[in-house]
C-alpha cells in the first residue's frame, strides 16, 4: 500500500517548504528527468507563454494529482479523495491489483490451473509500461503478452491468433498442469536496424547519432503443450501500457470519439477499415463492443455496446468490461460471478487429459478435485471436462464451483482502477518546454497525439453484479491525454500484430522513470527514450507518421531537445 500525498497535505506542504529553502543551493535549469523544479510552485495554475491554465492539471481538477515524485503514479483521484467510501474501496482495490493470487490461500485464491501471472503489478510495474525483455522470464517489470498467428503470407505481422492457445497465451500453470507454452523456451533477439526503410539516415544533421532495435520472437514446436500442437504460427511482443488515468478515458462521450473519425476521414487519413466504414461515412459495425454480460450505466438503464477505445487492438470499450476488468480474470485465471469460465483452450485440456505424468500424480491425491473415483478413465473424463473452456463452471455438471473473486472485491478494484490519477504537468513555465510544444504542434505531432478532450455526464457503464454501487466519476473535466483514440499505422520493422495501433496518450510518461525504474516506449518497448520512439515514426514512407518524424529529424539539437523536455513536462 501506498502513501495518500493528496490525503496527507501537511507532508507536502513540509515537503515544499524544505525545497523552498534548499533552491538557493540549486541552478534554475529544469529537471530533464520529468519530476518538475521546486520553481515551478509559483507558476503552477497560471497561464504561462503557450500553455494556458488549466494544462498543468492534464486529469482536470477531479483526476490529477500534485504529487510529482516517485510513487505519483499509484495516487487516487480528488474524486476518490473527497469520498470515504470510494477512498476505502480504493485502498482494499490497490490490494487486488498488487498481491499475489495462490492456489490455495483466501481472499486471494484461484489462481490458474493455467495462468500468465500470479498478480497483475507483475505487468505494470509501479503502476507503469512493461519493462524491455531479453528473454521471458515470469519476473516482476515483465509485462509482455504474445500474439501467436497464422500469418496472412510468408513475413507478415497479420493473421488470426492460433486456436491451440488462449488470445493471451499462458506460460505458468498449477501442478500437476503444464502450462500450454513453456516459457522458457521462448527466444527473444534484440536486432538493430542498419538503414532505414524511408531513406532518413540514422545520424542527425549535427552529428549526432540514434539507434533503433527491435524484436524478433521464435516459439519451437516443442514448447506447446497442447494436443494438436500448432504449426505455420509467428509471434509479436505487446507490452501492457501503464494503468494511470484509465478512469478519465472511460469518461470521453463516444459521441466526441466519433466526431473525430470523422474529422480525419474528412482530410484523407486513412482508418483501419473495422472500424471506420468508407463508404457509410460512419462507424464500422466492428467498431462497436457488445458487453460480455449484461450491464447497466450509472444510472440503471441497459447498454448493450459502446464504441471500443481501449488497448493497442481496440479491442474493448468500457474500463468495467475492459482491459482491467478483463485482464484480472484471464491472466490470473481467476473467475468471478460475472465470468464463471475459466481461460483455457480445448486442445490444452485434451493434451493434459492425455498426459501420464499429469494422470499419474492425480490418480496418487484423492483430495484433488480431478481424482473422481480415481481410476485412470475417471480421472482423464475429470481433467478433461474441468479444463475445457467455454461453458458457465458454476452449471459444469462434473463440478460445482465457487467464485473466487467476491464480487465486493471486483467492485474495490474498480474503484481503484478507475481512481487512479494524471500526476500534473511540470516545467510548463521553461521556455524550452514552451518551445518544445511549439515544435511538437507545428510539426503535425498533434494530428494523432490529441492534446485536449472534455469528458461528459461520466454516466458510465457497469456489469450487473455491481452495478448502481458508486465509482469515481469524471464530469465535464477538460483533459490533456494526448492521444485521438483511434489507431495509425507507423510501418516499423517487425511491426505490431495487424499493424494498426492506436495512439499511445503521453500524460504522464515524463514521470516513468521515477516510477517504474524503466522509460521504454512504443508498444513492444523497442524505443528505450523519446528520441527513439519518434525516429521509428519515421522509419518508412509508408508511416502516417513519417512527414511529423522527418521535421523532427530537421531539427537542431537544442530544438530537438525542447521537444524532449515538453513530452517529459506533460
Amino acid at each position: 500500500m501506498t502513501m495518500n500525498y493528496c490525503t496527507n497535505k501537511s507532508l507536502l506542504l513540509f515537503a515544499g517548504l524544505m525545497a523552498m529553502g534548499l533552491s538557493a543551493c540549486k541552478d534554475n535549469d529544469p529537471d530533464v528527468s520529468g519530476q518538475g523544479n521546486v520553481e515551478d510552485a509559483e507558476y503552477v495554475g497560471k497561464t504561462v507563454g503557450n500553455f494556458s491554465a488549466d494544462e498543468w492539471y492534464p486529469g482536470g481538477k477531479l483526476g490529477t494529482t500534485d504529487n510529482v515524485t516517485a510513487g505519483c503514479y499509484e495516487d487516487e483521484t480528488p474524486a476518490v479523495e473527497d469520498n470515504e467510501k470510494l477512498e476505502l474501496a480504493f485502498k482494499l482495490g490497490e490490494a487486488v491489483f498488487e498481491r499475489n493470487f495462490t492456489d490455495n490461500t483466501a481472499p486471494f485464491k484461484g489462481l490458474g490451473p493455467a495462468y500468465l501471472r500470479s498478480s497483475c503489478i507483475d505487468c505494470h510495474p509501479g503502476y507503469g509500461h512493461g519493462k524491455r525483455q531479453t528473454s521471458y522470464p515470469s519476473t516482476y517489470g515483465n509485462g509482455y503478452l504474445l500474439a501467436v498467428y497464422h500469418p496472412k503470407s510468408e513475413g507478415s505481422n497479420d493473421g488470426a491468433y492460433i486456436s491451440e492457445v488462449t488470445g493471451m497465451p499462458q506460460t505458468l500453470s498449477n501442478a500437476p498442469f503444464l502450462p500450454p507454452i513453456d516459457g522458457s523456451q521462448i527466444k527473444i533477439e534484440w536486432k538493430h536496424v542498419t538503414a532505414m526503410e524511408s531513406g532518413l539516415p540514422m545520424k542527425f544533421p549535427d552529428g549526432e547519432t540514434y539507434d533503433l532495435i527491435f524484436p524478433e520472437v521464435t516459439i519451437p514446436e516443442s514448447a506447446f503443450n497442447t494436443d494438436p500442437k500448432p504449426t505455420n504460427y509467428a509471434v509479436r511482443l505487446e507490452s501492457t501500457i501503464g494503468v494511470i488515468g484509465t478512469g478519465l478515458i472511460d469518461a470521453i462521450p463516444q459521441d466526441s470519439i466519433i466526431a473525430q473519425y470523422k474529422k480525419e476521414a474528412a482530410v484523407g487519413v486513412e482508418l483501419n477499415p473495422s472500424f471506420w466504414d468508407k463508404g457509410a461515412n460512419d462507424m464500422a459495425a466492428s467498431a462497436w463492443y457488445k458487453f460480455t454480460v449484461p450491464g447497466t450505466d450509472s444510472k440503471g438503464q441497459p447498454v448493450e455496446k459502446m464504441l471500443k477505445r481501449f488497448t493497442y487492438a481496440l479491442t474493448r470499450a468500457s474500463l468495467q468490461d475492459g482491459p482491467g476488468a478483463n485482464a484480472v480474470w484471464n491472466i490470473t485465471n481467476v473467475s468471478r460471478s460475472d465470468r464463471p469460465y475459466l481461460y483455457t483452450t480445448n486442445a490444452w485440456a485434451k493434451a493434459m487429459s492425455e498426459n501420464e505424468n499429469v494422470l499419474k500424480q492425480i490418480m496418487a491425491d484423492p483430495t484433488s478435485p480431478y481424482y473422481g473415483d480415481g481410476s485412470r478413465d475417471s480421472v482423464k473424463a475429470m481433467v478433461y471436462n474441468l479444463l475445457r473452456p467455454g461453458t458457465n463452471q458454476f452449471d459444469n455438471p462434473w463440478h460445482k464451483f465457487q467464485a473466487e473473486m467476491s464480487d465486493d472485491q471486483f467492485y474495490n478494484f474498480m474503484v481503484w482502477h478507475r481512481g487512479l490519477s494524471i500526476p500534473r504537468a511540470r516545467d510548463l513555465n521553461d521556455a524550452d518546454v514552451q518551445r518544445g510544444k511549439e515544435l511538437f504542434m507545428s510539426m503535425g505531432c498533434a494530428h494523432c497525439h490529441r492534446p485536449q478532450w472534455t469528458t461528459g455526464d461520466d454516466n458510465y457503464w457497469s456489469p450487473n453484479n455491481i452495478s448502481l454501487r458508486p465509482l469515481p466519476k469524471y464530469p465535464h473535466q477538460k483533459i490533456y491525454p494526448y492521444s485521438d483514440f483511434v489507431q495509425h499505422k507507423l510501418c516499423m520493422k517487425n511491426d505490431i500484430h495487424g499493424s494498426w495501433c492506436r495512439t499511445t496518450p503521453l500524460w504522464g510518461r515524463g514521470l516513468s522513470l521515477a516510477n517504474t525504474g524503466a522509460e521504454d516506449r512504443l508498444h513492444d518497448c523497442r524505443a528505450r527514450n523519446e528520441i527513439e520512439a519518434i525516429m521509428w515514426h519515421g522509419y518508412s514512407k509508408n508511416s502516417q507518421a513519417y512527414f511529423a518524424a522527418a521535421k523532427f529529424y530537421k531539427l537542431s539539437k537544442k530544438d530537438r531537445d525542447c521537444v524532449v523536455k515538453f513530452l517529459r513536462a506533460i
